[in-house]
C-alpha cells in the first residue's frame, strides 16, 4: 500500500516537490501518494495541477487528518504554524518530513521524543545542505565512524556576497542589494548575513556527528556584517580567502561550536567554494577527511532532498531522527577551549604622532608578537586604516588587546578581528 503524502506549504521548495509527484517517472509514485496540500492562497497559479488533490485551508487540519501518512512541512519558522503542524503530526503518529532547520535546532530533541512515544519517524535532509546529502552521510555513511570535527559553508547567501565582493571589487552593501534583487537574499537578511541560519545547521550537523542533543543556544555566532572590500583585498595579497566557516569539535569538555567569517589559505578545502554553493567537510575515523559539495538552496535541490526522505519512509529505511535514539544522545555541555592561532586585525585610529606605538604597546602587554603590518591610504586626513596579523597566540589575548585598543582616545572604531585558518579541520588554537 502506498504512503499518503500531504504537503503543508507551497513556496519553492512545496512547489517543487509537488511538481515531482506530477511527474509520472518519478519513483516517488511507486511507493507515495499526493493526497493533499496546504498553503495560504488557494487561487495563486504555481504551475502544476492541484485539481487531483484535497486543498486544507488549515495547515493543521491537514496535520491531524487521519487519512494522510506523512506530513511533508515547508512553512518554515521555529515557532508558530509550523511547530504545531510537525508536533500534530507525530503525536498521532504520521510521519514527518521537514526542511526547517531553526525548528530542528531549537526544538528538535522534543520532536524526537514525540516520534519515539508515537513510533513516526522525523526526517530531514532537505533542512541542511539544501541538495547535498550532509544529513545522510552522517546519519548512514559515517555510522560506523567517530567523527572529530566538521566544518562547512552552509549558508549560500553569505556565500555569495562573499565571493562577489571579491570577484566585482564591490562593497558589502552592493552586493547584498543585489542579491536581494535576484532572490538570493531576504528583505530582512539578518537571518542569513547574521550567521543564524548556518548555526542552525551547524546545531543539527553537530548532533548527529557527535551523538549529542541539538543545542543551538550553545553556538557562538558572529555575522559577515563587518567584512568590508579592504579585507577582502587584504586576504587575497596574503594568500587567504574569507569565508563565513561553520565549525563544530568533539573535545574532552562536550562540543565546541562557532558560526564566524574567518581567514582561509587558498589551499583549505573550503577556500574554493564559491558562489551559492554549500559544502561540509568531516574529519573521522578511521576514515580521514570526507568532503561534500553542491547546491545548497533552490527549488529542485530541496525538493529532491525531500523526495529523498520520502523514498527512505516508503523503502522502511528510515532510523532515528538524529541517527541513534533520544536516550543514546548526550546533553553535551558548551566546550570552551582556549583557543589560539594566528589572527587578522584591522584598526581605523586617528592620524596622530605614536598611534602604532601605542597599538603595539597594547598588543605586547598581552604578550602578542606582530607577524606583519600594513598602514593603508587615508580615507581622510584624520582616518589611518591599519591592518596587522598576528604570530600564533591565545584568542583572549587578542580580544584584550583589542578592548584595549579600542579605549584609546585614537581609535576611531572597534578593532575587528578574524581567525586566521591554514589547511584541514583543526581549531584554531
Amino acid at each position: 500500500m502506498k504512503l499518503r503524502v500531504g504537503v503543508v506549504g507551497l513556496g519553492t521548495v512545496g512547489r517543487g516537490v509537488v511538481k515531482l509527484f506530477a511527474d509520472s517517472n518519478n519513483r516517488l509514485n511507486q511507493g507515495l501518494s499526493l493526497q493533499a496540500v496546504s498553503a495560504r492562497d488557494r487561487e495563486r497559479d504555481r504551475g502544476v495541477d492541484l485539481s487531483g488533490v484535497r486543498w486544507f485551508d488549515d495547515p493543521l487540519t491537514l496535520a491531524a487528518e487521519p487519512s494522510i501518512d506523512v506530513v511533508v512541512e515547508l512553512i518554515g519558522g521555529a515557532e508558530g504554524p509550523a511547530r504545531r503542524v510537525v508536533e500534530t503530526a507525530l503525536a498521532r503518529g504520521a510521519h514527518v518530513v521537514t526542511a526547517n532547520k531553526a525548528l530542528l535546532a531549537l526544538h528538535g530533541a522534543a520532536l524526537a521524543d514525540i516520534a519515539e512515544q508515537s513510533r513516526a519517524k522525523l526526517l530531514f535532509e532537505a533542512a541542511v545542505g539544501g541538495g547535498v546529502p550532509m544529513v545522510k552521510a552522517l546519519k548512514d555513511s559515517l555510522a560506523g565512524c567517530r567523527a572529530t570535527a566538521l566544518a562547512g559553508i552552509l549558508n549560500g547567501t553569505c556565500n555569495y556576497i562573499l565571493t562577489e565582493m571579491e570577484a566585482s571589487g564591490r562593497s558589502f552593501g552592493e552586493v547584498l542589494a543585489e542579491a536581494q534583487r535576484f532572490g538570493y537574499a531576504e528583505a530582512d537578511p539578518t537571518m542569513d548575513v547574521g550567521g543564524f541560519d548556518a548555526a542552525h545547521k551547524l546545531a543539527i550537523l553537530a548532533s548527529i556527528a557527535f551523538g549529542v542533543r541539538p543545542d543551538f543556544e550553545h553556538v557562538r555566532v558572529e555575522g559577515i556584517e563587518r567584512v568590508t572590500l579592504t579585507d577582502i583585498r587584504l586576504a587575497g595579497k596574503l594568500g587567504y580567502r574569507i569565508k563565513l566557516i561553520a565549525k563544530a569539535s568533539r573535545t574532552e569538555g562536550g562540543v565546541e561550536m562557532h558560526v564566524r567569517p574567518a581567514l582561509l589559505a587558498f589551499d583549505h578545502p573550503l577556500a574554493n567554494v564559491g558562489g551559492s554553493l554549500n559544502a561540509l567537510v568531516v574529519d573521522a575515523d578511521p576514515v580521514g577527511q570526507l568532503t561534500f559539495l553542491g547546491r545548497g538552496a533552490g527549488e529542485g535541490p530541496t525538493a529532491a532532498s525531500v523526495a529523498s526522505d520520502l523514498m527512505e519512509l516508503a523503502a522502511g529505511r528510515a532510523g532515528p531522527a538524529f541517527g541513534r535514539p533520544l536516550a543514546e544522545l548526550a546533553s553535551a555541555p558548551r566546550a570552551t577551549p582556549a583557543e589560539r592561532g594566528r589572527y587578522y586585525v584591522r584598526l581605523l585610529v586617528a592620524d596622530r604622532p605614536g598611534v602604532v606605538a601605542s597599538v603595539s604597546e597594547r598588543l605586547a602587554h598581552e604578550g602578542i608578537s606582530i607577524e606583519s603590518f600594513l598602514q593603508m591610504p587615508a580615507p581622510s586626513a584624520a582616518a589611518v586604516p591599519i591592518v596587522l596579523t598576528t604570530q600564533a597566540c591565545p584568542r583572549a589575548a587578542v580580544e584584550k588587546a583589542s578592548m584595549a585598543i579600542e579605549n584609546l582616545d585614537v581609535a576611531l572604531e572597534p578593532p575587528y578581528v578574524l581567525p586566521v585558518e591554514e589547511s584541514g579541520l583543526r581549531l584554531v588554537r
